[in-house]
């Protein structure tokens, strides 16, 4: 866990900047010593976005299966969640 005063972001955004993209990381940043935000690479952003969506969708498919949704066999299935895959990446 990487922690930063604000002070450190005003006074050297480059080298944080720098920090985010190598490590690929979330930053946490202080002000007055409490936590206030949290900064990241848009790569690092990004991807997280694409797994949150990724398992919101995975989550979906399992809550209609429980549900007691239309059983498909195992071809169907993948060309289904290949399908919802795609979707996600794509947004």
């Amino acid at each position: 866990m990487i922690i930063k005063a604000s002070a450190a972001l005003r006074n050297d955004y480059t080298k944080i900047s720098n920090m985010a993209k190598e490590t690929q990381e979330p930053i946490y940043i202080t002000k007055n010593g409490e936590g206030d935000l949290v900064l990241m690479s848009i790569d690092a952003f990004e991807k997280r976005e694409q797994v949150l969506q990724l398992r919101a969708s995975v989550l979906q498919a399992e809550e209609e299966r429980l549900s007691g949704g239309e059983a498909v066999g195992i071809l169907e299935a993948r060309k289904q969640l290949r399908d919802r895959i795609y979707k996600a990446v794509s947004l």
